[in-house]
């Protein structure tokens, strides 16, 4: 089993690194979705992925429940998450304890028998955010990303395309 975190900017390569990283592993992939396509940008950015994926992926969409996603989809291929920072987002916008479902996340992703790849934003190289609500999800981010590394087997950062090595 292993569990692999890439983290990157926006626009980094972070989701074709991480769909090539889950393609090595044996088994049908399965992609977990947390986006929600609430609106014809985000469904544009929905079709792109799945365009450049193709269609021997399953698919789950999970916009809160993502424990249960990957607990119900363990022993099969390798899962990948694209991205926590989108079900952090969603965590938020829903009032729910954020910090519980992340500490659950990582409490549950070391004992699954599946592969799992995670792609995660990095928000906290540029400029502090000018309001509370920006600052929170920043910090929020920072905390789940250093939990997740924490316990990960590896951990790239992509930039520009490229991945390097963390962990």
């Amino acid at each position: 089993m292993a569990v692999i975190l890439i983290t990157g900017g926006a626009r980094s390569g972070k989701s074709k690194r991480a769909e090539m990283r889950t393609r090595t592993f044996a088994g049908q992939p399965v992609y977990v979705a947390t986006a929600e396509a609430l609106d014809t940008e985000m469904e544009a950015r929905i079709a792109k992925h799945r365009s450049r994926r193709g269609t021997d992926w399953l698919e789950r969409e999970v916009p809160l429940d993502l424990v249960s996603a990957l607990a119900e989809t363990d022993g099969g291929g390798a899962r990948l998450v694209d991205c926590l920072t989108l079900w952090l987002s969603n965590l938020m916008h829903a009032t729910r304890d954020w910090e519980h479902e992340v500490t659950e996340l990582a409490a549950v992703l070391p004992r699954l028998k599946s592969p799992v790849v995670l792609v995660t934003n990095e928000v906290g190289l540029g400029i502090v955010p000018d309001n509370a609500l920006a600052r929170s999800f920043r910090d929020a981010a920072g905390i789940m990303n250093q939990m997740i590394a924490a316990i990960a087997d590896e951990v790239e950062f992509v930039v520009a395309g490229l991945p390097m090595k963390l962990k």
